[in-house]
């Protein structure tokens, strides 16, 4: 399965989602014929790596990300069978790239997977400090745990969320 995780700068919560994801396959030995990526919708930080306070996030939870930024494009409709937006403003943004023959079903706003939720939308840490990335690994770990464990009903072998 091609899994895209798209946010406004792609150095905070998209590549932290990427990482999250993988590390929940791999825990549950599924990780074989999985392709993710994530990217921004603006350029601010193309090519850059992400922000400091999310690789110590990540590597606080058993994460080690290799990831540079890069900007959504719309042949990443046809390339990714799941596009997960971290709010409504991403969302709106790869829906204005969206070519007609897309399938709309394939854009998500990742919350919708969060039974806790108080909001749609991932708050973007970037502004805050190192608790607000750790509240957004934890919206993303939540999340993500009851998707995957959506899809994957019958196979897992670890309690996801």
């Amino acid at each position: 399965m091609n899994v895209l995780f798209v946010c406004l700068g792609n150095i905070c919560r998209s590549p932290m989602a990427e990482g999250v994801l993988k590390k929940l396959l791999k825990e549950n030995g599924i990780q074989e014929n999985w392709n993710i990526d994530s990217c921004g919708t603006a350029a601010y930080h193309v090519g850059e790596p992400p922000d400091p306070r999310t690789l110590v996030t990540a590597k606080e939870n058993g994460i080690i990300l290799n990831h540079k930024g890069r900007r959504f494009q719309k042949v990443d409709w046809e390339k990714f069978d799941v596009i997960f937006a971290m709010d409504h403003s991403n969302f709106s943004n790869v829906l204005a790239l969206k070519p007609e023959s897309a399938d709309l079903k394939k854009l998500q706003l990742i919350r919708k997977w969060d039974n806790e939720r108080s909001s749609l939308d991932v708050p973007d840490p970037y502004y805050g400090n190192d608790e607000g990335f750790r509240e957004v690994w934890q919206i993303l770990y939540q999340s993500l745990g009851n998707w995957l464990g959506n899809i994957h009903k019958k196979t897992l072998t670890k309690n996801i969320r």
